[in-house]
């Protein structure tokens, strides 16, 4: 009889390490890399690590507060695509491993570059759809009230900065008034104490040739009428799986929240209901849809199962009714027409150096219609406790978004810069005007071919050993970029590709070869490229 339940015992434990192994098996996937391939993907915060090194290790289930994709490419023209987030490592014997697999995982080659990789997957795995975001965000400067105001938002400083945008030679555009200027997360009201008259205010901005956007998130304040009304009445919240009749208070950046449930169609509804009054009632033209973080959808229960990943899907998919639309964190809407905006930025060198692998890898990863975060910076923080501004590093932001699909103001550079380093900043908004038109032409382009309106040198000009060139970019294919990013520089060194190019003086350089460049305060070096 022992020997018979020793027996038993034996085989069930064989069968479950088959079992075992067989489930790995299908969890876990290795794919040999390549003499010399370099590999691209997954979060767009994480460009300035890219192409990843041997030993990096990243989960696509993890936001790290910005667009995030289940995608990676290399410069051998190889894919690697799932629906669902997966973890992704590099180890040393050469493979990178795919594990922690929900879905199929879809790998392949096509062609030998980080181009025709990026052809195959816009192709097959996110089409764009001939739609763009309004053209106001392209083709003007943006100015976002939140540095200058940050929780006190209110009627008579938002004319203030606007007015002062004009009487400062900027050009208007797309204006922005930040949060806090809602009576509670919720409750989508202007607040009576601090705007008076949000109608006139906005009617006003209107004559001065301004389009209004106001912040939003999927919040709502435990203690609101809101609140009461979309839990009794509803079933409109994530619930707590502690207490699954409960509404699951988030910890975010604000304190203490309940957070939407948009797998629930009676969130959704009442969430765009509020958007759509708030246009009709107050002439609001767009929306700042902030706090869509992966990590606030986290051991939450909602009415359809879905992944964090997905609820934050859902919550992007909302800005689809809205041509002025601004998102920070998205997942798996690569082609469609969101503005995705970089995630905040410190004011500081080595932030700034960060722009520009991020916008790259933002086109890369199917984000196209993008903006590199605010002049100097979105971490307020940063800016607090300043006993002098560096206006340098303000200059050399604006440069590194005059070029760029988008640009935005925050910091009043008319408050913080003298007349010198003001007119460098004036010259660097009017470029981005100038160039808006064509920019504007190019995010056109991309919305039928998914072509980058920024890119990399690596993706511009494969094969040439240009992967870990950081601090150039190239506009359409059309125009080389190479910003001053180093405290109190005035010079750099520039890589010219293959072809023939000129210089701002009209001078002719022929590519492959590396030259020196000067860069006096209010000068952004760039090429064009001569047929």
């Amino acid at each position: 009889m022992n020997h018979k339940i020793h027996f038993i015992k034996t085989s069930l434990t064989l069968i479950f390490s088959i079992c075992f192994l067989y489930l790995a098996a299908q969890t876990t996937k290795s794919i040999e890399i390549l003499d010399g391939e370099k590999w691209w993907g997954g979060h767009i915060s994480l460009a300035s690590q890219m192409p990843f090194k041997i030993g990096f290790k990243a989960d696509l289930s993890h936001n790290r507060s910005n667009q995030a994709q289940p995608l990676l490419l290399s410069n051998k023209g190889r894919y690697i695509w799932c629906e669902e987030p997966f973890v992704f490592e590099f180890k040393e014997n050469q493979t990178l491993e795919i594990s922690e697999i929900k879905a199929e995982v879809q790998h392949g080659q096509n062609g030998n570059s980080l181009q025709t990789a990026h052809q195959y997957a816009v192709a097959n795995f996110f089409q764009f759809d001939g739609k763009i975001p309004h053209e106001l965000l392209f083709n003007k400067p943006q100015y976002n009230t939140w540095i200058e105001l940050i929780y006190n938002q209110n009627q008579q400083d938002v004319m203030h900065y606007a007015k002062s945008i004009i009487a400062n030679g900027f050009p208007p555009g797309v204006l922005m008034i930040d949060d806090n200027w809602q009576k509670d997360y919720g409750d989508w009201n202007f607040k009576p104490e601090r705007f008076p008259d949000p109608k006139g205010m906005i009617d006003s901005l209107h004559e001065m040739g301004f389009k209004v956007m106001v912040w939003v998130c999927p919040m709502v304040s435990p203690d609101s009428e809101n609140f009461r009304f979309l839990y009794e009445k509803k079933n409109a919240f994530l619930r707590d799986p502690l207490n699954p009749k409960e509404a699951k208070m988030i910890r975010w950046w604000n304190g203490f929240s309940a957070v939407l449930d948009f797998t629930e169609p009676n969130a959704t509804k009442w969430f765009k209901g509020e958007l759509t009054r708030l246009q009709k009632d107050y002439g609001v033209d767009g929306f700042k849809l902030d706090a869509g973080d992966f990590p606030f959808y986290y051991n939450t229960i909602s009415n359809k199962e879905v992944s964090p990943n997905e609820q934050g899907k859902l919550f992007a998919e909302i800005g689809l009714e809205y041509s002025l639309n601004e998102y920070r964190a998205c997942w798996k809407l690569g082609g469609k027409p969101l503005a995705q905006r970089l995630a905040d930025k410190s004011f500081n060198w080595k932030d700034l150096g960060k722009l520009i692998p991020e916008m790259n890898l933002q086109g890369l990863m199917g984000y196209p219609y993008a903006c590199p975060d605010m002049i100097g910076g979105g971490e307020y923080r940063s800016f607090l406790g300043l006993d002098s501004i560096d206006q340098n590093l303000i200059v050399r932001s604006a440069q590194v978004h005059a070029l760029m699909p988008m640009m935005q103001f925050s910091v009043a550079p008319w408050r913080v810069l003298d007349q010198k380093h003001l007119e460098a900043c004036q010259k660097a908004a009017q470029m981005h005007a100038q160039f808006g038109e064509e920019i504007l032409e190019l995010a056109h382009q991309t919305s039928k071919d998914g072509a980058p309106i920024v890119s990399s040198m690596e993706f511009a000009f494969p094969q040439q050993n240009y992967e870990a060139i950081h601090d150039q970019f190239i506009l359409g294919n059309k125009y080389l970029i190479a910003p001053i990013l180093k405290k109190d520089a005035f010079s750099r060194m520039v890589i010219i590709p293959p072809g023939k190019w000129k210089d701002q003086n009209g001078k002719m350089i022929k590519g492959p070869r590396q030259i020196k460049v000067e860069a006096a305060l209010d000068v952004l070096p760039m090429f064009t490229k001569m047929n």
